[in-house]
């Protein structure tokens, strides 16, 4: 097998378009962080190549990705990385909310509102399961093009915790959708997704590769200052309407969930691990 296939993200540029695609698909693509710093160095490279106008981000496999990396053999919460997101000291020498919180910040909170920013729009591509961080990474893309058979889940209240880090839901669907949705723990359609606006096309499963790249196409048709400017302009007025002060808020509501589990439950998950997620739905 080559170094190529070896490597957590694969990067591909074709025209003006470059392709990023998570690359553990043998666990659903599950994001550990040499997963998310590969992705930050992907974005990087995209963000400063002249010859990119646009960014479409993919999942090898079945599945789109299942989320943050919980239980695999590639799990690596406990190891140093070099920061990039943010001035929060190194986690793997901290213990208890100290370590939790500075790691959450950049590897969670922080990256998203990174790649959020990068000026040059970003299409998802979205097929299977994207759950709980799965949303994380379509939700900071500008547009999400969806396969029939995908479907969108943040089932992380069954772990007694608000929603994911990166807490988007009342500003990507309708609050009354967002609640039923963290409620229930269930399993969104693409179609439905669709319906409440999340997702922009659902297409077959066979047509979502060329389909996102045919988008991603059209889009940098457009000029590049322009595209920044538009991409900019809306991100502010979400920012103006609470999104990033309300993510700010959730997060500390978040990390109080994660010190009252380690308080009260066999661990700050909530006891519920890998094999309790996918059993309750997840």
């Amino acid at each position: 097998m080559s170094a190529a296939h070896d490597e957590p993200v694969r990067y591909e540029k074709r025209g003006p378009v470059a392709t990023v695609t998570m690359n553990r698909p043998d666990y659903r693509n599950a994001q550990n962080s040499a997963m998310t710093y590969a992705l930050d160095r992907a974005f990087y490279r995209a963000a400063e190549d002249n010859e990119v106008k646009t960014v479409v981000l993919a999942g090898a496999g079945k599945h789109f990705s299942a989320g943050h990396d919980i239980g695999t053999p590639g799990r690596d919460a406990h190891l140093p990385f070099e920061r990039r997101a943010g001035l929060w000291w190194d986690h793997s020498d901290k213990e208890g909310a100290e370590s939790r919180f500075a790691r959450e910040s950049e590897v969670y909170l922080g990256m998203c509102r990174r790649w959020r920013e990068l000026p040059k729009p970003v299409v998802a591509s979205v097929q299977g399961a994207c759950v709980a961080g799965g949303l994380m990474l379509a939700w900071v893309c500008d547009l999400i093009v969806a396969s029939e058979d995908a479907f969108f889940a943040d089932p992380v209240v069954r772990m007694g915790i608000p929603g994911v880090e990166y807490f988007a839901h009342p500003w990507v669907m309708p609050p009354r959708i967002a609640k039923e949705f963290l409620f229930t723990g269930d399993r969104m359609s693409a179609r439905r997704a669709y319906e409440v606006g999340m997702v922009n096309r659902v297409v077959p499963r066979e047509e979502l590769a060329d389909r996102s790249h045919e988008l991603a196409l059209r889009i940098a048709e457009m000029p590049r200052m322009g595209l920044a400017l538009t991409k900019r302009a809306v991100n502010q007025a979400e920012d103006l309407q609470g999104m990033h002060t309300g993510m700010d808020s959730v997060f500390g509501l978040h990390h109080l969930a994660h010190a009252h589990n380690a308080e009260t439950a066999p661990d700050a998950l909530g006891g519920m691990d890998i094999r309790a997620m996918k059993k309750a739905g997840g």
